[in-house]
């Protein structure tokens, strides 16, 4: 799309889950409404969708994003649309991070059978997850829980679980279905596709932290798209959110210095408060017995300084012994 002139359509790749196209229609809908363009959604299959087995076994998050990133480079779509918790740290050349709208309810919610509680659970209660970072922490909370790994999109995981409200009837759902007591999944997803009433209880940071940039998109475009002058560029700025930018750039510089992808079990959130942003990290065994949980904050609310103060922290964290409790490969071992 060239900056100086305006395109009849801008389109927006995304995957082609619910939820995907869910979110991705909601932001097609505000760039619309800012740039005055008109826009067409193209769906893009990636290899998440695909292959099958522990997605920690997979590449990591990198398997929903490289497909999306060669489209945009080949010119199939003008901006991708990823959930920016599945996007890798690694800058890729010829694409930019053009906007990080407002972010979403950052938290994990416990969807269960019978409206249980977490502490309510029984001792031996099957929970699913397909997060290392999650199951360590629910191991934490909770060593006498069963954890069973999962995959699917959002209604299969939901499916797991009898009773939930809004699940299909018994036998309609592929697979598995009413196997386990419990699932955890992002509140931010469940609200953006209005599965919120299967939520028994959001799970606060300090049961567990969420994954670095949880709970925000990321629009990704060609570099030379982000120039203000053109119709997109100015669209995506017109929707980034200055502090959603800070507290995500802290948290995934943090993910970065540690150099760990979704198999290692670490959680980040920062928030913007008054003139400081602060930053909470956790990085566990993978078994959840051992964890290491430390806090620091800045008065640099720039990008740089954010990007500082989750390099330190990750520094700390590696002095602290983070790399004795997962398998990290920014502690230089």
């Amino acid at each position: 799309m060239a900056t100086s002139e305006r395109s009849a359509t801008v389109k927006v790749g995304t995957r082609g889950s619910r939820l995907a196209l869910g979110q991705t229609g909601q932001i097609t809908d505000v760039l619309t409404a800012v740039g005055g363009f008109a826009a067409e959604i193209v769906t893009v299959r990636t290899d998440g969708d695909v292959l099958t087995g522990p997605l920690s076994q997979m590449g990591g998050t990198g398997v929903f994003a490289a497909a999306l990133r060669a489209a945009v480079l080949d010119g199939r779509v003008d901006v991708a649309v990823h959930s920016l918790k599945d996007l890798p740290t690694a800058a890729v050349p010829g694409l930019a991070l053009a906007a990080v709208p407002v972010r979403a309810d950052s938290r994990d919610a416990l969807c269960s059978r019978d409206g249980v509680t977490l502490a309510g659970l029984p001792a031996g209660a099957t929970v699913g997850t397909g997060s290392p970072r999650r199951a360590a922490q629910l191991l934490a909370a909770r060593p006498d829980l069963s954890i069973v790994d999962i995959r699917g999109n959002v209604d299969t995981r939901l499916g797991r679980v009898a009773g939930l409200p809004g699940n299909a009837p018994a036998g309609v759902v592929p697979g598995k279905t009413g196997d386990l007591d419990a699932v955890v999944l992002a509140a931010a997803g469940l609200s953006r596709i209005g599965r919120l009433n299967a939520v028994t209880e959001f799970l606060e940071a300090d049961v567990m932290l969420p994954a670095p940039g949880q709970g925000a998109l990321a629009l990704e475009c060609r570099t030379a798209d982000t120039d203000p002058a053109g119709e997109l560029g100015r669209a995506l700025a017109a929707v980034d959110d200055a502090d959603t930018r800070l507290s995500v750039t802290a948290e995934r510089a943090l993910l970065a210095r540690l150099e760990a992808g979704c198999a290692a079990p670490v959680g980040a959130l920062a928030h913007r408060k008054g003139s400081m942003l602060y930053l909470e990290a956790v990085v566990c065994s993978l078994d959840g017995t051992r964890s290491l949980r430390l806090k620091k904050a800045t008065d640099g609310l720039t990008n740089v300084g954010a990007t500082l103060l989750g390099i330190e922290l990750a520094e700390e964290l590696l002095a602290g012994g983070a790399a004795d409790l997962a398998d990290l490969a920014g502690s230089g071992k």
